[in-house]
């Protein structure tokens, strides 16, 4: 069983960025939903540690963010946090796509 480390790292970033939004602009929307999102994505990465082939929940909320974050970040112009999350929301559904792709396809032999 191995961690998914990146998951756990791509939640900690977001529950991070949630936090820093409602700290430093007041903003309880950012806060909201930065941690609600971040636990949800740590959630993603804890069932991906048990198995790996459980990584569509870690997909759907990279998408997510991706598309909202990249919406945001056209509107805006803004690098951060909306450029940020948009970019490190790509990578993970990078690496979904390559732990999806690498996943051994043939049936397995019971004894």
């Amino acid at each position: 069983m191995s961690t998914d480390l990146i998951g756990y790292v791509y939640s900690v970033v977001i529950i991070v960025g949630g936090v820093m939004g409602f700290v430093t602009k007041g903003s309880l929307m950012s806060g909201v939903m930065g941690v609600g999102s971040g636990l949800l994505a740590g959630f993603a990465a804890y069932r991906s540690s048990q198995d790996p082939r459980q990584w569509g929940l870690s997909m759907l909320v990279a998408c997510l963010l991706f598309f909202l974050m990249s919406a945001r970040f056209i509107q805006s112009g803004k690098i951060f946090p909306a450029g940020v999350v948009a970019s490190l929301s790509f990578l993970m559904i990078i690496k979904c796509l390559y732990v999806a792709l690498s996943q051994d396809k043939s049936p397995r032999a019971t004894s």
